[in-house]
């Protein structure tokens, strides 16, 4: 009876140890009554194009609608990565709402991937290769870092740190993101793909991806297979699935919140990037408003991932 006794309060502690480290659920739906404001640039490339957003979710939507092997495409990658398939259907229709119209036929997409093959890419900034670039003395501190997503989460601090809108031996450095000042052969901020996947993005999901689904590792020597493979829809699900995944892991683990069920925080993240980085915000606010007696801050969307978690319904209705 001792003996039980103790098992039934060793599970006891367990279970009340469990729940203290457990992550705070945030329920479906936005936070906020009416859509956040829509920034102006999104705005101008919408007007610019002689449309609206409506029109471009209509035809994203249509995309889907009328696609019954890209829902299962999408199914097969949501299930691969342990999240749910409107994660990755919030991130698609996001992007062709307010960034790029999608393609009628998913087809073009291979088209396109293909395409990238036939030129000569490179990841440069000013004629220095970005694979030359991290040899210098200031990245030293990633050096001995193997994964690939710790590995350009590390360059990418130091770019910040270092060199980001700095004289550098003589050398100017624009104040711009790492991604769009080396990883943009064509110009700065663009994104490709079903998934609008920018390649560092691609690069830091890489060995997710290829202990995943299998798929060959990225190489940043090799821009063209990169570009080929944000471009191919096969290929570039995967990577949408681990980003979001990403996500969801990281505001589980710094901010103590479990977003999994809240398909537009998801898109949210997927739209603005640097997961951690907001996370880690997210805590630090809380744990001053809990040391002012105030409520906790849950996450919130953007206008982005507002007008997934807004049609959400009906979207859902087609899987």
């Amino acid at each position: 009876m001792k003996k039980l006794i103790l098992v039934i309060l060793g599970f006891t502690l367990a279970a009340t140890l469990f729940a203290a480290d457990a992550a705070t659920l945030v329920p479906p739906g936005n936070r906020n009554a009416e859509q956040p404001d829509i920034p102006g640039a999104s705005s101008r490339r919408t007007q610019a194009t002689s449309t609206t957003f409506q029109a471009k979710y209509r035809k994203v939507y249509a995309l889907l609608q009328n696609d019954a092997d890209l829902r299962a495409k999408i199914k097969k990658a949501a299930s691969a990565y342990g999240i749910d398939p409107m994660h990755i259907v919030g991130a698609i229709v996001g992007e062709h709402t307010y960034n790029v119209d999608a393609y009628d036929r998913l087809q073009t997409y291979y088209v396109k991937a293909i395409s990238y093959l036939s030129s000569k890419l490179s990841f440069a900034y000013d004629g220095e290769d970005i694979t030359d670039f991290v040899q210098r003395p200031e990245f030293r501190k990633c050096a001995a870092i193997s994964d690939s997503y710790d590995l350009w989460e590390c360059r990418e601090q130091v770019w910040n740190r270092s060199f980001r809108g700095k004289t550098v031996g003589g050398e100017d450095f624009p104040d711009n993101r790492f991604g769009a000042t080396f990883f943009q052969p064509y110009y700065a901020g663009q994104t490709f793909g079903l998934g609008q996947l920018n390649p560092l993005t691609a690069l830091q999901m890489s060995d997710l991806v290829h202990k995943v689904s299998g798929l060959p590792k990225l190489d940043v020597s090799d821009p063209n297979s990169v570009y080929k493979t944000i471009m191919d829809p096969d290929l570039t699900l995967p990577y949408v699935a681990a980003t979001i995944r990403k996500s969801i892991e990281a505001y589980k683990s710094i901010a103590g919140f479990d977003i999994s069920g809240n398909p537009g925080l998801t898109a949210t993240l997927y739209n603005v990037g640097n997961p951690e980085q907001r996370a880690y915000a997210l805590k630090e606010e809380n744990e001053k408003r809990r040391a002012t007696g105030e409520p906790e801050k849950l996450p919130e969307e953007n206008y982005y991932g507002w007008l997934v978690n807004d049609k959400l319904d009906e979207l859902r209705a087609l899987f």
